[in-house]
């Protein structure tokens, strides 16, 4: 037997569990759940592809073809809306029966035949709304914990807006909008008549592989917002979506309710893929409380590790989910996510499976996963560090540098920028950030030489021309003819005040970049540096006077004695003077 056909058959069985509560049949070859409710019908078609199917230099793709589908239906009447996710993408609708099959129908049609002459002002349309788009608490952990690749993108902006092609999209809507990639929902109790879902044929497609960029874990990561925010990727389970409710309610009571520390404070428990899922906690804070709330975090999630849950936490949440149960129209309420389960191949629980599984779960269940969940953890903290909760800081460098020309900063002569053959390094005083060509998430351009290349594991070098010495335009041109030219995306003509230029330095470089004008760094010594060698001088005369005519008063060691401790002051003073007057460092 196959892997696909134990997957159908995997999904047969599921089904079948869920006869009595949802009916399922398939229309022109896409799987169709439907349970009954009232009032008006709601439809979902949903595709197993989102942002996490695209790369850096190509995300914006989903969104595009989503938009694209919808421009023709955007002046109807019916309640209808698109979503693209991290790995699927939604087209839903509310109405009755006739505007239900209309809508569904234009969305197919839409997607066989996208009109690809609004590509350019979709397109726009993307880049305005992402310019007014709100980040989320958890903006920045995906891409410290996946890298600028799949389940990381999130962290970025939809690049793609600026550079797909039409053969690109078209392409994308061809092989990941079919018939063997969707299901469709319906709360009614029949299939209307009339559907059209007709689209080309395919193949179910699994989620992404989750990639890795945080290889220390726990780890801690400094964010400049005032929120404190947990992330921790487990396996799916019943035990711990529970557990995710038992840690939002202990930190909204240790951290609100008792502490007053902050406003907010909560997790939650998402499903990533069909086997495991994420796990993120959050608060936020005013600057003179956040330190209690990082602390307060960390004793939370201490107590939880420990086993120290009361009985009647554990009770309560489980009480809450059983009550769910209790809905009317349950089946139809489920069709989201068993649409999802169904799409994802994750398996399937009917209501009296998960109720079961539901008392099942003990206090030492939700040890076992605080535990999981805290050795998997990454902290976003907006005070100093974590590393006294047992978290190590992110990594902030590359483990290695490449070879190449160099290139000095006319900023800091602590940063050198190198490109290499296999890729660039920019050197900073506290290690190296390298990005290789063979590991190249996308290189943004610009037509005045300046390129930005970000690697798959997030890390980013900015290629100045204005910043960095001699990186003249045959330089530019050896790293452009480096880099492959699917990861090259063309941004825009900046204005030219836009275009960074060396801040002033306190001292100038020397063409060399070796040495300095000796008579231009007298110049700049202080005055007070100045009378304090005279001192000396003076001082040593007198010692030598001494000597010479052995004046009574004072004898040699006592003038001995005052001049060599000015003169171990001098040139300590001196060597650090020089050295401020000749490194250009601000």
């Amino acid at each position: 037997m196959t892997t696909h056909d134990a997957t159908l058959r995997r999904r047969d069985a599921d089904l079948a569990a869920l006869d009595g509560l949802i009916a399922h049949t398939s229309v022109q070859g896409i799987p169709v759940l439907h349970a009954p409710r009232s009032g008006d019908i709601t439809a979902g078609l949903v595709f197993r592809v989102g942002r996490a199917d695209e790369t850096l230099a190509t995300s914006g793709l989903t969104h595009l073809v989503e938009h694209l589908t919808l421009h023709r239906l955007s002046v109807s009447d019916v309640h209808h809306n698109g979503m693209t996710a991290n790995t699927y993408t939604l087209f839903h609708v509310t109405g009755d029966e006739d505007e239900v099959v209309t809508y569904l129908n234009d969305v197919c049609a839409a997607l066989r035949d996208l009109p690809l002459e609004r590509l350019e002002t979709e397109k726009e349309i993307l880049r305005t709304e992402a310019a007014g788009r709100a980040h989320g608490p958890n903006h920045q952990l995906p891409l410290w914990r996946y890298g600028a690749q799949n389940y990381g993108l999130t962290s970025y902006d939809e690049l793609g807006t600026r550079s797909l092609t039409a053969d690109q999209v078209r392409h994308w809507a061809e092989t990941r909008f079919t018939r063997d990639n969707a299901v469709l929902w319906i709360t009614g109790d029949h299939v209307p008549d009339g559907l059209d879902l007709t689209l080309p044929g395919g193949s179910r497609i699994p989620a992404p592989v989750a990639s890795g960029a945080l290889p220390v874990r726990p780890a801690y990561i400094r964010g400049d917002d005032g929120r404190v925010v947990f992330d921790a990727v487990l396996r799916r389970s019943t035990a711990a979506a529970v557990f995710a409710d038992v840690l939002g309610r202990a930190l909204f009571r240790e951290l609100r309710q008792e502490g007053g520390f902050s406003y907010t404070a909560d997790a939650d428990y998402t499903p990533r893929d069909a086997d495991f899922a994420t796990l993120t906690a959050y608060a936020d804070a005013l600057p003179q409380k956040q330190d209690a709330v990082v602390g307060g975090f960390v004793d939370v999630f201490a107590r939880l590790r420990a086993g120290r849950i009361e009985q009647a936490e554990l009770d309560s949440v489980r009480g809450r989910m059983l009550k769910l149960y209790d809905a009317p129209d349950l089946g139809a309420g489920m069709l989201p996510s068993y649409a999802l389960g169904l799409l994802h191949g994750h398996h399937i629980l009917s209501p009296e499976q998960h109720k079961a599984e539901l008392r099942a779960v003990t206090v030492a269940d939700l040890r076992e996963v605080a535990r999981e969940a805290w050795a998997d953890g990454l902290l976003q903290v907006p005070t100093a560090g974590a590393d006294w909760a047992g978290l190590t800081l992110a990594a902030q460098y590359s483990p290695s540098e490449v070879t190449g020309t160099r290139h000095e900063s006319l900023e800091d002569d602590g940063v050198t920028l190198v490109i290499g053959a296999e890729g660039v390094s920019l050197l900073l005083p506290g290690g190296p950030v390298t990005v290789r060509y063979d590991a190249l998430a996308a290189m943004t351009t610009r037509p005045d030489g300046a390129r930005v290349l970000t690697g798959l594991d997030g890390f980013r070098v900015a290629v100045e021309p204005t910043l960095f010495r001699d990186v003249t335009a045959e330089r530019i041109a050896a790293l452009d003819a480096a880099v492959p030219a699917a990861a090259v995306v063309a941004l825009p003509a900046r204005d030219p005040e836009r275009i960074p230029r060396p801040r002033e330095r306190e001292t100038p470089v020397p063409e060399n970049g070796r040495g300095a004008d000796k008579k231009a760094s007298a110049r700049r010594l202080p005055v007070w540096f100045i009378l304090l060698v005279v001192a000396e001088v003076v001082l040593g005369l007198g010692f030598l006077v001494a000597v010479l005519t052995g004046d009574p008063a004072h004898p040699a060691w006592y003038y001995l004695l005052r001049a060599v401790i000015p003169t171990i002051v001098v040139v300590r003073l001196t060597r650090r003077a020089y050295h401020r007057a000749t490194s250009g460092r601000r």
